[in-house]
């Protein structure tokens, strides 16, 4: 049997259905066009950087967008921007848990920006940490079911050992972004957000009500 086949099919049903979750968000027209400019933001920085392993902002712009946005707008930035970069630098069985393990990041970061009542910056510096660690082990298991034979704990755990440089290189330059930019990041995306969200509300016409009152006062 194909475990890795399978794997992947699970992970396509699960993006599918998170997408579906994800829709349910009511959003304007406006903040989907700025959502898709976070898209292809995050797509895009991730080709210049694609040279040097793990080191990207894409994850640092994700996990802004659903601190900003909310969960459902943090997954549908992730999983698009891993399918939409993959058009450059090459799509695979890898795709899908790329696209789940941006998605979560996006949807999770918003989550805890929400409950966290601490120092902004250094909560994202320490979950960018984390992140970069859990993005790695979610691709390692793809790796693992995929490409790996045969399927045991000790592969298991070499395919884990094999990229724990890279999960620490992206921990980290996750956790330096967060740190030095989230900030002015979070305050430009805020101000954004207020402007596609602001609204018109009409004005009653309070002269018209008086003179009506005192019709009705008169008679």
């Amino acid at each position: 049997m194909s475990w890795g086949f399978l794997a992947t099919i699970i992970a396509i049903a699960a993006i599918v259905m998170l997408y579906f979750w994800a829709q349910k968000a009511a959003v304007s027209s406006k903040e989907i066009v700025l959502l898709a400019a976070l898209t292809a933001i995050a797509a895009l920085v991730r080709i210049p950087f694609a040279a040097i392993p793990s080191v990207q902002p894409t994850t640092f712009i994700i996990m802004l967008s659903g601190c900003i946005f909310g969960p459902q707008a943090g997954f549908m930035v992730g999983a698009s921007a891993a399918l939409v970069s993959n058009f450059f630098l090459g799509q695979g069985p890898w795709t899908p848990w790329q696209m789940v393990a941006w998605g979560l990041v996006g949807a999770g970061t918003a989550y805890f920006y929400r409950l966290w009542r601490g120092s902004k910056p250094v909560g994202l510096a320490l979950l960018g940490l984390l992140w970069g660690y859990i993005f790695g082990w979610i691709q390692n298991l793809g790796f693992w079911l995929t490409f790996v034979y045969p399927l045991n704990m000790q592969s298991f755990l070499a395919a884990y050992a094999a990229s724990i440089i890279f999960d620490s290189l992206h921990a980290v330059c996750n956790f330096c972004l967060c740190l030095v930019l989230a900030s002015p990041v979070l305050k430009i995306l805020q101000e954004y957000q207020e402007k596609i969200s602001y609204r018109v509300l009409p004005v009653e016409d309070n002269t018209f009500k008086k003179k009506e009152s005192e019709q009705k006062g008169s008679q």
